[in-house]
């Protein structure tokens, strides 16, 4: 359904990304998808498919510049090594700035695990994005300057999540209420990457695929997107 497209960030280089078009075109809503710590893999260009399907422009922004990791100590370099600020401030912004100046009238922005927190950081950094939904993921709170965050957000949260502690989660969630943030969130009693169907593959204790609560968690965000994007 959907192909690499090149698009540019603000500071004029150019990023690949995956852009999936449903049928409406060019003139539906656009949401900007956020990779994982795995790369641009299959299963995140399921979850732009399954937007494009639902009636968005999708496009992943390919944050590792063709890198992908198969396992977890793989994924950890390459997430340590992406500089976080210049992923949201530029790509993330960047590809906000293609949807829109190629059709879309609003953009959203979702991401998972590492994406999560660069939703947030995007919601910081990218006065264009009229959504964003976080998915099981916080960037260090002190980046999170929440009087730039002008959008609604909508967030998911595991409760038995290792790597995005929830005590941490309720400090965020105090930053954004001292600003006055438009913030809906859910806690999941589940584990983290609990909407990956890939999760139980990487054998790693910390993850685990939840279906019934992926789905519920994905009704909400279309739910919250219709209202934010339609």
């Amino acid at each position: 359904m959907g192909k690499m497209i090149s698009f540019k960030r603000p500071d004029g280089q150019s990023v690949n990304g995956y852009l999936a078009e449903p049928a409406q075109g060019a003139a539906a809503p656009g949401i900007v998808v956020i990779q994982e710590w795995w790369g641009l893999n299959d299963q995140i260009k399921g979850v732009a498919d399954k937007l494009a399907a639902a009636g968005y422009r999708a496009l992943v922004p390919d944050l590792y510049r063709g890198k992908l990791a198969l396992a977890a100590n793989e994924a950890e370099h390459l997430m340590t090594n992406l500089n976080f600020g210049d992923a949201a401030g530029q790509d993330v912004r960047g590809a906000v700035q293609h949807l829109k100046g190629s059709g879309s009238a609003k953009v959203g922005v979702t991401g998972f695990c590492m994406g999560g927190a660069l939703t947030l950081l995007a919601a910081v950094n990218v006065p264009e994005a009229d959504a964003g939904v976080v998915w099981y993921g916080y960037p260090p709170l002190e980046f999170v300057d929440a009087s730039k965050i002008k959008a609604p957000l909508l967030a998911h949260w595991a409760t038995e999540d290792a790597a995005f502690p929830i005590a941490k989660v309720d400090e965020l969630e105090k930053k954004l209420g001292a600003a006055k943030v438009k913030y809906e969130a859910h806690r999941y009693n589940a584990k983290h990457a609990f909407a990956n169907e890939e999760a139980d593959t990487k054998n790693l204790p910390i993850l685990k695929y939840d279906p019934k609560l992926a789905e519920l968690a994905w009704s909400r965000t279309m739910d919250f997107f219709g209202k934010q994007l339609r």
